[in-house]
């Protein structure tokens, strides 16, 4: 959600980064914050099913939908196999694949190959749990057979082959190539800003769908035009930096001195880069700009511990903190706060989105009790181990589903990420197989391209879709929440903010780490 500039890097003076904040998205935000209406899109089904088997329905008919759309458009692959169409002027050059490039491949007539590459081991290894409860939800509608294909009738079980990457480029880069050309998989899903902006790029060289992207928010993966073979789904990062600045901004009155001081800790790789810079420029294009002093400082995310630099911005008396970190500093964060006084002095403690379900008294122990009052502009997803959630059908059947396949959700709410994640799969494949052709690669793009349903992992209010070339971004809402340690759960203040079709697309260049 930002275009041209580039980044200042660490140097803690908050200089201009050059970079100019998405105006459909900050004017979103600021209507939405500002008026009586939360929600700055457009309408969105806010009466949800109360059983799974209404919820099974409801997809059944979006789904539908969706499929007649697209035929009624005559959107898919050409007739002489050399072009894809679908929305809003998206197209793909099928010439422009390898040779001996085929649609099918991956496809057997009993299974469909999927890769995913995940952090199953090490300190970012919590993620990793995204591609477990992805897995589990994949077999699950494998097992109930919904996977078949119109024009030929064949019915069809996922095999979803994990692999550990650690969090690791360098181990990211040959698994992905064991998968895609050993293992011949139809489609890749990958973990992780820093590793999969490794290969996406070759996997649309090769015209290989990556739906889904990197189970990230990085702005990257909204980018039809370019990488067309690669979709993103969450909130982008660069809309939440946006959400922290007006959130502070809205609060400007609220801080005591004429300089407001804001610290924050970075993971020093694309998905810190991507926040900070972000929320560099909305803070240097704020009216508010002579009132802020931003310092920042960065952490490997293999680092064992966070004490050194959290150390540091404590000693600077922040008046505001952001966490722009992930995996096990989410919890460390926590507990540094805590202890070297930041807690006591601090205005606001906001922490980002994939950190949600780490403040549960099983993460930071004890009672929790050092969770409570934190912040989060959550991305609009439900927690599937919120108390909160107990009665919603649709989590209990998550929950359900993960049992079945041995795991114990209140491990980890990096479960929530990955049942979030199977939801569009799941549906994106069942609308290819419907297509003319039944499922191809092409089809599932296109079917992808073309989606918009109810998403049952997120709050009401924040619609799901996309639109071709027009709106490359699944998600672009959030609820705005603060964490209370005693009913363990995110408790929404307001309503939830919707800017869908606000942003806009990012032909992101990794040589300036910046959208053009």
């Amino acid at each position: 959600a930002l275009v041209a500039g580039a980044c200042g890097g660490d140097d803690g003076g908050g200089e201009a980064t050059g970079q100019t904040v998405d105006r459909g998205v900050a004017e979103g935000v600021g209507a939405a914050l500002g008026g009586p209406s939360t929600t700055a899109g457009g309408t969105a089904t806010t009466e949800l099913p109360d059983s799974m088997e209404a919820w099974e329905a409801l997809a059944d008919a979006e789904r539908a939908a969706i499929v007649q759309m697209i035929r009624d458009n005559g959107w898919g692959k050409s007739a002489d196999g050399t072009t894809v169409t679908g929305p809003e002027g998206f197209t793909i050059d099928l010439t422009a694949c390898p040779p001996g490039w085929s649609d099918t491949e991956g496809l057997t007539e009993s299974e469909i190959k999927i890769g995913h590459t995940a952090p199953l081991s090490g300190t970012a290894a919590d993620f990793g749990n995204g591609g477990r409860a992805l897995e589990a939800v994949l077999g699950y509608y494998s097992d109930q057979g919904v996977f078949t294909d119109a024009a030929t009738g064949t019915t069809r079980r996922i095999n979803l082959i994990l692999k550990d990457d650690a969090y690791d480029s360098a181990r990211t880069i040959p698994l992905v190539d064991e998968l895609i050309d050993s293992e011949k998989v139809f489609a890749m899903t990958t973990t992780g800003s820093p590793t999969t902006l490794k290969v996406y790029d070759k996997l649309n060289e090769r015209c290989i769908a990556h739906p889904l992207g990197g189970i990230t928010g990085h702005p990257a993966w909204a980018d039809p035009v370019n990488h067309p073979w690669t979709t993103g789904l969450q909130m982008a990062y660069s809309t939440e930096a946006v959400l922290w600045g007006a959130f502070i901004e809205q609060r400007i009155d609220e801080f005591p001195g004429e300089k407001i001081k804001i610290a924050s800790l970075v993971t020093s790789n694309d998905y810190g880069q991507a926040y900070d810079t972000s929320f560099r420029a909305y803070l240097d294009q704020s009216v508010h700009n002579d009132r802020f002093e931003y310092v920042s400082e960065s952490i490997e995310i293999t680092a064992p511990t966070v004490t050194d630099p959290m150390t540091t911005l404590a000693a600077g008396e922040p008046d505001v903190f952001i966490l722009m970190g992930g995996a096990s500093q989410c919890t460390q964060v926590v507990h540094e706060v805590a202890q070297n006084g930041m807690r006591d002095r601090a205005q606001f403690l906001i922490t980002n989105q994939n950190c949600k379900g780490f403040m549960t008294r099983d993460k930071v122990g004890g009672d929790g009790e050092v969770a409570s009052g934190w912040w989060i502009m959550g991305g609009g997803v439900r927690d599937i181990n919120s108390p909160a959630e107990d009665g919603n059908p649709y989590v209990q059947w998550a929950r359900d589903v993960l049992t079945s396949a041995g795991i114990d959700h209140r491990t980890s709410s990096n479960f929530s990420l990955g049942i979030e994640y199977a939801f569009p799969l799941v549906q994106g494949l069942r609308i290819a197989g419907e297509l003319d052709g039944g499922l191809t690669r092409t089809n599932l793009m296109v079917a992808l391209r073309a989606m918009e349903m109810t998403h049952p992992m997120l709050l009401p209010g924040i619609q799901f879709n996309l639109r071709g070339n027009a709106d490359a971004y699944f998600i672009e809402g959030s609820d705005i929440s603060q964490y209370d340690a005693a009913g363990q759960e995110w408790v929404p203040t307001g309503g939830v903010i919707d800017l869908s079709g606000k942003s806009k697309n990012c032909a992101f260049d990794q040589s300036t780490q910046t959208c053009n």
